[in-house]
């Protein structure tokens, strides 16, 4: 197994899935705020974001895997909690790339809360 990969991190408004993936495309290492624990309102939080890092972290580098280039998707608040933390557990980052859907005038947006 090589020593590069990919790491998908997905931030919704509800939680913060992350998988690492090898040159191949296939799935090595994957954890979510959900899995390890956080629920509720909690899975969406910064902190939760970094601990998920943390997890798929020490999976990856069990593996082998030390080079990551970084995918982000989505608009949740553990968008740069997760990028830190994975700098942070000792995965060199060679690139990070926004890979959030932007839509062309599709469907109408949920509305506004009023809390």
């Amino acid at each position: 197994m090589g020593s590069r990969g990919v790491a998908h991190v997905q931030a919704t408004y509800n939680n913060t899935l992350i998988n690492i993936s090898d040159e191949r495309g296939n799935v090595v290492a994957w954890s979510s705020s959900g899995s390890i624990g956080f629920r509720g309102s909690k899975k969406s939080t910064p902190f939760a974001a970094a601990r998920v890092a943390e997890v798929v972290a020490e999976k990856a580098k069990k593996i082998g895997i030390q080079d990551i280039a970084v995918l982000v998707k989505g608009v949740g608040s553990g968008r740069e909690s997760a990028i830190r933390s994975l700098a942070n557990h000792g995965m060199n980052i060679d690139y990070i790339k926004d890979i959030t859907p932007i839509p062309h005038n599709g469907p109408r947006p949920p509305k506004a809360r009023r809390v």
